[in-house]
């Protein structure tokens, strides 16, 4: 699975009208793109499994293991 650079993230969330603090992390800026998308802002809130198996942020918010 994909890994999401910042600023590949920040770049998508400017793209989605999304207004960032300079200083936001990657779980935040994640979190900002799946509401602006109108999806749940779960990103890193796992507790190791996921059923969203789509989710474009898998890559990023589960070990390795689990996204294979």
């Amino acid at each position: 699975m994909k890994k999401h650079s910042i600023i590949e993230l920040k770049k998508t969330a400017k793209a989605l009208g999304v207004t960032l603090p300079k200083t936001a992390k990657k779980p935040e800026v994640i979190r900002s793109i799946q509401q602006a998308e109108g999806n749940f802002p779960c990103f890193g809130t796992s507790d190791g499994s996921c059923n969203q198996y789509g989710c474009a942020w898998r890559g990023d918010c589960l070990p390795d293991e689990i996204c294979l």
